[in-house]
């Protein structure tokens, strides 16, 4: 491997799926301000909503959330095309 090719702050990273408190560790030069013990060892925190433990692609598991209503909007507003049984 060539020398000098990484910065500085290249580094072993926690990374905390915040969904399912899921916790890997891999090398990141990711700006962080706090810490997580791991197997006793202190490494810098980044914390995630969603990984490739929560993500529906990667689990299987789809979720269908109806923020504000979307749905039955869609619904009301395109029912005028809706055909007559």
């Amino acid at each position: 491997m060539r020398k000098d090719i990484h910065p500085d702050n290249y580094r072993l990273v926690a990374f905390k799926d915040m969904s399912n408190d899921d916790v890997f560790i891999t090398k990141s030069t990711a700006e962080t301000k706090e810490t997580l013990e791991v197997d006793g060892v202190e490494y810098p925190l980044v914390k995630l909503e969603i990984s490739r433990t929560s993500h529906p692609f990667y689990t299987g598991k789809s979720k269908l959330i109806d923020t504000a209503g979307r749905i039955d909007k869609f619904k009301n507003k395109y029912k005028k095309f809706e055909k007559k049984k």
